[in-house]
């Protein structure tokens, strides 16, 4: 939407004027108090007919919509009784005032549980039915849905999802169809070549298959490459061993949460640090920040004065081509450099996530849910978060509260007594 007009009205003046959107779709509904879904917000754009969004402020301020003026009525008109429910994929496009007068709702994506019950409830009796198919016909196990939602999609919602359920029903619907589970074959021994569902008998003539009709089929994890393929996606497991240099971290993705592992190596040189990985400015920083504390606590740390002045430290996290930024593993980088120094090993069942300051503070973070999320579906037995995240405990899942063993820190001294073994 470009033009003014769609939200005030043309003025009486025009050929074909009308009243703006907001009062045709009033008349339709035929009430004084409706619901508005103000759809896709953010791509609301502005050109010489004017911009939208001035017009929107009006709309959506309670303080002075109830005298809304539209061109084409020419009288105020009363919309503080209408409720406006507006949704954008993206805050940044929507100018300032107007961010000003919504109350924002955050709504993360979906858990692999939630996936789980959306296939179950929703997706698969869509499909069954879309497909021509009985529920006594296919059965898909949740551990098979699993598989899809971890190794064959990534993502928020479940778009790609009900593709790939589309994609089993649609091969399945070809057996029923068919009546046999192989391929077509060739009988290429008639003058005209016909498809037939055959197979060789013992003597050597080929013989139509039987029909399978009232066949169910049953589809677990294991039979999930043999319909879509191999896995597309991998998702991070705990380390097989405690190893020096090496501790295991979480971060948030727009499709949910991964754990990463920050490796260090010190090698002999002049006292140089390396960063690889395509770390963005703020997660070098916090490499920077991790170098620094380290440095100031080399005599309580047990570490030569002079061992920063013998060795180079390369910091690298995998996976080397996705970008990665963000100041929440500050303490995931100054344990794995603490670990290599000392040569203390990491315990590889610990998770951790917090910014750190200079002083060893650990500060907190966002994506908390997801984060522990990455780290239960892992294999992660503890989970180490900030102190000041200790109000969004309440907000995760119940089986992750009670699965993981939830450690709240508020400096580094006591991320270094639970992490290094």
């Amino acid at each position: 939407m470009r033009d003014e007009a769609e939200i005030r009205g043309h003025r009486r003046t025009y050929i074909g004027a009308m009243p703006g959107r907001v009062i045709q779709a009033m008349k339709t509904a035929k009430s004084k108090s409706p619901v508005y879904i103000l759809d896709e917000i953010d791509k609301v754009g502005m050109d010489f007919r004017g911009d939208p969004t001035s017009a929107l402020l009006e709309v959506l301020d309670p303080e002075q919509n109830n005298a809304f003026s539209d061109h084409y009525l020419e009288i105020p008109y009363d919309l503080s009784q209408v409720i406006f429910i507006a949704t954008a994929n993206q805050m940044e496009p929507i100018p300032a005032p107007l961010r000003d007068r919504m109350e924002i709702i955050e709504i993360g994506g979906y858990t692999e549980d939630e996936k789980l019950s959306i296939a179950r409830g929703f997706l698969i009796p869509k499909q069954l039915e879309f497909h021509g198919l009985q529920v006594e016909q296919l059965t898909i196990t949740d551990a098979a849905i699993l598989k899809v939602v971890q190794e064959y999609t990534r993502e928020a919602g479940v778009r790609n999802l009900e593709r790939e359920i589309a994609n089993l029903c649609r091969k399945v619907a070809r057996k029923v169809a068919t009546g046999f589970d192989q391929p077509v074959v060739l009988d290429v021994r008639a003058d005209v070549p016909v498809a037939l569902p055959v197979e060789p008998s013992a003597n050597g003539v080929i013989a139509p298959i039987p029909t399978a009709q009232g066949e169910t089929f049953v589809i677990d994890a294991e039979h999930v490459p043999t319909y879509l393929g191999p896995e597309r996606y991998t998702y991070g497991m705990v380390e097989e061993l405690d190893e020096i240099g090496v501790a295991t971290g979480v971060a948030w993705t727009p499709t949910g949460g991964d754990i990463l592992s920050v490796e260090v190596l010190p090698v002999r040189g002049k006292g140089t640090l390396h960063l690889t990985g395509q770390l963005g400015e703020v997660m070098k920083e916090s490499a920077y920040a991790a170098v620094s504390y380290a440095k100031s606590r080399a005599d309580q740390l047990g570490i030569d004065p002079n061992y920063f002045e013998e060795h180079a430290i390369h910091i690298h996290v995998p996976e080397g081509a996705v970008p990665k930024d963000g100041p929440s593993a500050g303490i995931t980088l100054t344990t794995a450099l603490i670990s290599a120094m000392t040569g203390k090993p990491v315990r590889r069942d610990v998770a951790m996530t917090g910014e750190v300051t200079l002083r060893g503070k650990v500060l907190g973070i966002g994506g908390l849910k997801e984060k522990t999320l990455a780290a239960h579906r892992a294999g992660i037995k503890t989970f180490i978060l900030p102190q000041k995240n200790v109000k969004d405990i309440s907000d995760l899942p119940e089986k992750v509260r009670r699965d993981l063993q939830l450690i709240p820190v508020s400096s580094m001294d006591e991320v270094l007594k639970i992490a290094l073994s």
